[in-house]
């Protein structure tokens, strides 16, 4: 993207300087250092160029305006504060596989029965009875009504909910190659964001650590993902440990029926230690639910690894990790 600087000569003379628009080093400014000529009154445009390298907010820096004394042997500087905010979105890698995973999407729901009788699904009306429908489908109060016996038909649910609960604590600041593990979660929170929108689930993001730092709720459609992708760009890891008794009041309050709840958390030996296993246990009983660490390649390697004495400790402390 690019960023304009608009400069104006409000005096009576000529002025002759530079000019330079400052951001953060991650925002990747190209050149940013402008010379100008202004006559009295005139004003002119400089743009530079931006090319961010990580996700997130970037600031701008202080303006800073050197304009050079007639004879150009000495001159006055001063810096300008002009607040400025690049909001770098989430890249997203894993859009590439969206059509497999959507082809994939439309097979399961072509298996999937238009009708159905039995429990777990949405009623969708009553037809006569046929041998060899089960007779606890059959619907006593409309039999009575009528003189032939009916049943009750079920269509599969389409209503679902998705609820994905981001862990931005401690354990999202380690590095799972020359990414955070907290990049790696926006990607997989982005793609079954994607995936469950299309199968016309509603889905539900938060992100916490101490308590909840992000929400995206009651977005459906097309605003979904630009929503999502807003409200996690900003995000840090925060170095303390997640409060896991909130967890379950995060899912109470978002939650009003039975849903499919994924936690993309650390599943190590110290996440286990902090109290998680049991703030999830009424989770679990309650809801689907599916935690989702991020597999680390060295860890995986180490672990493998048993060349001599050395190899195998290592290979021990990353098995337990």
């Amino acid at each position: 993207t690019q960023t304009t600087l608009l400069v104006r000569n409000v005096g009576s003379r000529r002025a002759r300087g530079a000019v330079r628009d400052a951001w953060q080093p991650s925002a990747g400014a190209g050149v940013n250092r402008h010379a100008f000529d202004l006559p009295a009154g005139e004003a002119r445009r400089f743009t530079t160029s931006l090319r961010p390298v990580r996700r997130g907010d970037r600031h701008a820096g202080a303006v800073t305006l050197r304009v050079r004394g007639p004879l150009g042997l000495a001159g006055r500087q001063l810096s300008v504060d002009l607040p400025a905010t690049l909001r770098v979105l989430p890249e997203f890698a894993s859009r590439r596989h969206l059509p497999s995973r959507l082809a994939r999407l439309r097979e399961l729901d072509g298996r999937s029965a238009v009708q159905m009788r039995g429990p777990g699904s949405e009623f969708d009306s009553l037809r006569e009875y046929v041998i060899g429908d089960d007779v606890r489908a059959i619907d006593w109060r409309a039999t009575a009504r009528r003189s032939e016996v009916v049943v009750r038909t079920w269509r599969p649910e389409r209503d679902r909910q998705v609820l994905i609960l981001v862990d931005t604590a401690r354990s999202a600041a380690a590095r799972i190659g020359d990414i955070p593990r907290l990049d790696a979660w926006i990607e997989t929170t982005l793609l079954l964001s994607a995936l469950a929108s299309k199968a016309g689930d509603r889905v539900h993001v938060v992100a916490f650590d101490r308590g909840v730092r992000s929400r995206v709720s009651g977005v459906s459609g097309a605003a979904l993902m630009p929503a999502i992708a807003d409200r996690l760009a900003p995000l840090e890891p925060r170095l303390i440990e997640p409060d896991w008794t909130s967890v379950a009041g995060i899912v109470r309050e978002t939650l009003s029926q039975r849903a499919l709840v994924v936690l993309l958390t650390d599943l190590g030996a110290a996440a286990a230690d902090s109290g998680m296993m049991r703030a999830l246990a009424p989770i679990a009983r309650d809801h689907q639910l599916l935690v989702a660490p991020v597999d680390d390649p060295e860890l995986r390697e180490i672990a493998t690894a048993r060349g001599g004495t050395a190899e195998a400790h290592a290979a021990a402390a990353a098995t337990r990790h």
